[in-house]
């Protein structure tokens, strides 16, 4: 961490005013020196502004509470017993502009709800964090429903890439140590139903 250089004229300015306040009092200030002191002040408060104007991150909105949408619900199977390890509730994101926003600017995930993304064939898939205040495990899964990688506690606000080690045509996205807590991993499989489709996505 290092001192920040836009810092440096607002305090210069500071104490300059204050070097004249302290040894001038209202009743000798001279006309000029009042206009001084007044387009110092005025300095400071602009460099005050541009200071606050500055703190929020680039290219980044504020965290808004979303209501989650319940649209579905996903099971995780453990690969050698086909034992059901834990289910969820989803949002699923199948369109280009849903799968395109995912979960980005939500300030909330509920701890037993996730995002489905599918998309249309198997292939390399990356994803990334920007805009994105929660931390995530990112579930990569193929296209017969097989975890082939999953990315475990990803760093919020993040342009860093996340890709899927091998194709994959989902993503599950649970909130960050979700994985952990329920032993996920690599391997176990998962399946889903649409709200309303009483049964296996396919």
């Amino acid at each position: 961490m290092h001192e920040d250089p836009r810092d440096m004229p607002a305090l210069s300015r500071s104490r300059s005013l204050g070097v004249v306040l302290a040894n001038l009092d209202a009743g000798t200030l001279t006309v000029e020196w009042r206009c001084r002191i007044a387009h110092m002040a005025s300095a400071i408060c602009l460099s005050l502004l541009t200071l606050v104007a500055g703190c929020g991150p680039t290219g980044t909105t504020n965290a808004q509470y979303i209501l989650f949408t319940r649209e579905g619900e996903l099971s995780f199977f453990r690969k050698a017993t086909a034992e059901e390890i834990v289910r969820i509730d989803i949002e699923i994101a199948d369109t280009p502009a849903e799968r395109t926003l995912g979960l980005s600017g939500r300030s909330f995930l509920p701890p037993n709800a996730g995002m489905l993304f599918i998309f249309d064939s198997p292939r390399p898939l990356a994803f990334w964090m920007k805009d994105t205040f929660i931390s995530l495990d990112m579930v990569f899964v193929d296209d017969v429903k097989e975890i082939v990688s999953i990315a475990r506690n990803t760093v919020p606000l993040s342009e860093a890439v996340i890709p899927s080690q091998g194709d994959a045509m989902y993503v599950v996205e649970v909130n960050a140590g979700f994985c952990d807590m329920h032993d996920i991993r690599a391997g176990d499989t998962i399946d889903f139903a649409r709200t309303g489709d009483g049964g296996s996505s396919g």
